[in-house]
């Protein structure tokens, strides 16, 4: 439409042109018509300065059509993103932590690991004389494994869990992305893909320290069997 109007624009400017000077070649100096005088020269002035104020109206129309343009490609910019998956990640996060946080009998905490460790997994706890004492820690250490094993398993359901929502999360994004309208709608979009990312590497981490925890203390417990097996045969011995 822009291109047909400024096309007719430029025609009519030319016809003028050419009207004007072939009045002015045609017609004599002066005419007198009913009493009227007719300057086919001022006429002819009068065409082309008609003429070219019609063509700086249409410069005009033209860099007023730009900036509109331009505003509305900055707009388009400014849009922020229509949808958001942040509250839904975050609550995934939140579950994440808080299966960690309902850690059987021995925590994710340096003390309450030292703790227990000196309670019932080295020294006095394996090579004690108390024999009730012995079997006591014994069974203490097998809780701690299981419970360990436990844990791990609820995390590791939990992480599976948050698939599902996460290839929701993904296609949203990437589909949000695809039809971003400006660059804030993109960045916005690459800004919650990051943030999803983020959170399956958290998931992962998570599921790590759980498997971990729970193969570090099997391992403990069967250190700690070795250990007491260990007294309990030096003494035997001392006895017999």
């Amino acid at each position: 439409m822009k291109t047909s109007f400024l096309r007719r624009s430029m025609e009519a400017t030319a016809l003028a042109t050419g009207l004007a000077a072939g009045t002015m070649i045609a017609a004599p100096a002066h005419a007198q018509f009913g009493g009227i005088v007719y300057d086919p020269t001022n006429y002819a002035s009068n065409v082309l300065q008609a003429a070219r104020a019609l063509q700086q109206i249409n410069n005009q129309i033209t860099q007023i059509q730009n900036q509109a343009t331009s505003l509305i490609n900055e707009a388009k910019n400014l849009a922020s993103l229509p949808v958001s998956t942040l509250s839904t990640l975050q609550s995934q996060v939140d579950q994440t932590r808080q299966l960690l946080n309902d850690a059987q009998r021995i925590a994710y905490d340096v003390q309450s690991i030292q703790s227990a460790f000196e309670g019932r997994y080295k020294g006095a706890a394996l090579t004690g004389d108390d024999h009730a004492q012995m079997v006591a820690n014994a069974n203490a250490r097998w809780e701690d494994s299981v419970g360990a094993l436990e844990d791990a398993l609820r995390v590791q359901a939990g992480v599976v869990g948050n698939l599902d929502g996460a290839r929701t999360s993904i296609d949203t994004l990437v589909g949000a992305s695809q039809s971003a309208s400006g660059a804030l709608q993109a960045t916005q979009a690459g800004n919650q893909l990051l943030a999803l990312q983020s959170q399956q590497l958290a998931d992962l981490t998570a599921a790590l320290a759980a498997q971990g925890r729970a193969q570090a203390l099997d391992a403990a417990r069967a250190a700690a069997i070795e250990a007491e097996g260990r007294a309990r045969f030096r003494r035997f011995r001392g006895k017999n």
